[in-house]
């Protein structure tokens, strides 16, 4: 059985080990930290710890370093949560406040968090698969070119060029422009697609070539808009940590470029009762990835629609900094988004 000073002193060797990569001694925690005990009986509290596999020698020095136990230990009972400081709340603000849409908000929610955690920032779009048209737009660029517009209630907006044979004309475009908001105006994007069908025969047989460019740029924009999707930042983070891992940072790297796998981890985690999810080392290992911790928590958009925002980095990171990183700008997000 651990004592609660055992568990102090695996607080402080997660601590120490966090900010110096440097297995921790007792020597070094007597000297460091106001224990009132001798270092006999630090290492007696740290031969408990090492029982319970929750810290372990790298090597033959006297130096313990956190195993995957001893920090999920830490990240489930001994972590404070301390809020961040007003500085970091107003760059936050101030960072995400300035975005014009969905997508814009979201690139900068993954630089924002990526800054304040220094690790990989992820982002999960909203569920858009059951999201609704709010607006269709038809911008002519040219003579022979034009923009497709899509807009979700949840403030996505989807662009794509389209050429076409024949001369715009600015009557017929608003005329095309009002039949598809008639069609698909309200609808879920799963009956978008549908509702597109046998639009071409709604007009002249010469328009027919016309009408179905535009029909199969929307066709894709819906598509595109069901799909689950992540937005990253701050790969390169993990470059500066490649000590942390134990071969090469390639694999990790190859893992997270798998959205589908990142998506799935997502979907796995539980969140505890601060509405935060933590996998940490060997609970990745079957997503490739059993050699870093994620941090993730739960946005809401406007429409309603749930969605993960979260940190990936290797195990030795600074837990509770995190953790209030995430929730700090989960929450942010949720509101920024619930403005909209």
């Amino acid at each position: 059985m651990v004592s609660d000073r055992s568990l102090d002193v695996l607080r402080v060797i997660i601590q120490d080990y966090v900010a110096s990569r440097e297995p921790v001694g007792s020597k070094s925690i007597v000297e460091r930290h106001a224990f009132g005990v001798s270092a006999a009986t630090i290492r007696h509290d740290m031969a408990l710890l090492e029982e319970e596999e929750l810290i372990a020698a790298p090597h033959t020095s006297s130096g313990r370093i956190p195993t995957d136990k001893g920090y999920r230990v830490f990240v489930n009972h001994l972590a404070d949560l301390r809020p961040l400081t007003a500085v970091q709340r107003q760059a936050i603000e101030t960072f995400l406040g300035n975005a014009t849409d969905l997508d814009e908000v979201l690139l900068r929610t993954v630089r924002l968090l990526s800054q304040l955690t220094h690790q990989v920032a992820l982002v999960q779009y909203p569920s858009l698969g059951r999201s609704h048209i709010r607006h269709v737009e038809l911008v002519p660029l040219g003579t022979t070119r034009l923009l497709t517009v899509l807009i979700t209630d949840t403030g996505r907006v989807e662009q794509r060029h389209v050429d076409v044979s024949t001369e715009l004309e600015p009557e017929f475009l608003g005329e095309v422009r009002a039949k598809i908001n008639s069609r698909l105006g309200g609808l879920g994007l799963a009956d978008a697609a549908a509702a597109l069908d046998g639009m071409t025969d709604e007009f002249h047989p010469e328009r027919a070539d016309f009408i179905a460019a535009i029909v199969e740029s929307l066709r894709e924009q819906v598509a595109a808009n069901r799909g689950e999707k992540l937005v990253m930042a701050g790969a390169a983070n993990l470059a500066m940590t490649a000590e942390d891992f134990g071969g090469s940072i390639v694999p990790v790297l190859e893992a997270i470029e798998e959205q589908v796998t990142l998506l799935r981890l997502f979907a796995e985690m539980e969140p505890d009762q601060h509405g935060l999810a933590t996998s940490i080392g060997s609970e990745n290992a079957a997503f490739g990835l059993g050699e870093t911790s994620v941090l993730a928590s739960g946005y809401s958009s406007s429409g309603g629609e749930f969605a993960r925002i979260g940190v990936l980095g290797p195990t030795r990171m600074d837990y509770p900094n995190n953790m209030a990183a995430v929730r700090a700008v989960a929450r942010y997000l949720s509101r920024l988004l619930g403005e909209e």
